[in-house]
């Protein structure tokens, strides 16, 4: 019965993909293109790729997800599909959790995704979504978890970070901040992990055991993630300032004071931070000193940069060209339908969609 079972799973897989497969090509049928051509040409973008992803009629995309080389689809379902980025190619595609459970972050470390589902830490194969491991927690998750080579770190509900060597996941110690507030966001490095709480603590503390290193506060959350980028974190605090500060000493290197509170996190690029700030659009400050360039009302997404342009969404469902030396616009787009959307800060490939799991890639044409 073993051999029929594993004949029957492999065939079973074999469907699925070559399923998958004949949706991605069925590309002659115009009535399947969710943007024409032309008017892309019109716009300076090409496609890329384009794909339809083989979801159930009552299926939905939840979110998109850029991360390595892979972009990935998580459903209302917890269905996950990887494909490659660059080219769409399907990469895998599984059931992540069961329905209805929480999955809290999805994040990659060489060549491994992980996650917590539930108050479980899963680790897969990033090119197979073969599970690698599942351990149970015995504290509920405030987070995402972030990790290194050794350890993971994982925000509780109990407003402590718990570190848990990566290997077996034993927990080794735990930290808090001194006024005891819940975890918001955690982010790792080699010889650091920094945590924000919803009191407006910054603190890094050593990577491998209970020693602060430095510690800043905001006067009020950190909002959703703190970012960290070439030696400098970026956080937006519900204080309605947006700071950088230096990693290696805490230094506060700028901040900037937006028109209402903030409750995402900023995207950043070379040379840009853009800020969305609710009920105003999105903020572009710049990178080094903290100067204002421009704003633009109603923007909702920051989607790409290419050659100091950047890329926004609308709450119209309209792409916006924005100009970031000169701060002007320079064109805007229709997108009728687009729900779905990622911002990617490392090129200048646009990835947008809808919910029931259309997908294009786009690329700006020079």
């Amino acid at each position: 019965m073993s051999r029929i079972s594993g004949f029957n799973s492999v065939l079973i897989i074999t469907l699925v993909v070559s399923a998958f497969q004949c949706f991605a090509d069925a590309r002659s049928d115009d009535n399947k293109q969710l943007l024409s051509a032309d008017l892309l040409k019109k716009a300076s973008l090409k496609i890329v790729w384009e794909n339809e992803l083989p979801f159930k009629n009552n299926e939905k995309v939840d979110e998109f997800f850029l991360l390595g080389d892979d972009f990935y689809c998580l459903s209302d379902k917890n269905y996950i599909i990887a494909l490659n980025k660059d080219t769409g190619t399907l990469i895998f595609g599984r059931s992540y959790a069961p329905v209805g459970f929480p999955v809290i972050g999805l994040n990659i470390y060489g060549d491994e995704l992980f996650s917590v589902i539930g108050n479980k830490v899963v680790e897969m194969k990033k090119n197979t979504g073969v599970e690698l491991s599942g351990v149970r927690l015995n504290f509920g998750v405030s987070c995402a978890a972030e990790r290194n080579d050794s350890y993971f770190y994982i925000g509780g509900v109990d407003r402590r970070v718990h570190i848990l060597r990566a290997n077996d996941k034993i927990e080794l110690f735990k930290v808090a901040a001194d006024n005891d507030s819940a975890i918001t966001s955690i982010v790792a490095g080699k010889e650091y992990m920094i945590f924000g709480t919803e009191k407006g603590n910054v603190v890094a503390v050593a990577a491998d055991k209970p020693v602060k290193l430095w510690q800043f506060d905001a006067r009020d959350a950190v909002a959703d993630k703190l970012v960290k980028d070439a030696g400098s974190l970026f956080v937006s605090s519900k204080d309605t300032n947006v700071y950088k500060i230096d990693i290696p000493t805490g230094r506060l290197l700028w901040k900037y004071q937006t028109q209402a509170m903030l409750d995402r996190a900023p995207r950043i690029t070379d040379r840009v931070v853009y800020q969305y700030v609710w009920a105003e659009g999105i903020t572009a400050i710049d990178r080094t000193d903290g100067k204002f360039l421009w704003q633009l009302p109603k923007a909702i997404e920051f989607l790409a940069e290419n050659n100091g342009k950047a890329y926004l969404i609308t709450e119209q469902q309209t792409l916006v060209v924005m100009d970031n030396k000169s701060g002007k616009k320079l064109y805007s787009l229709n997108l009728d339908g687009i729900d779905r959307y990622v911002s990617n800060t490392k090129d200048s490939k646009i990835y947008i969609g809808t919910k029931s799991g259309h997908i294009l890639c786009l690329n700006p044409v020079e």
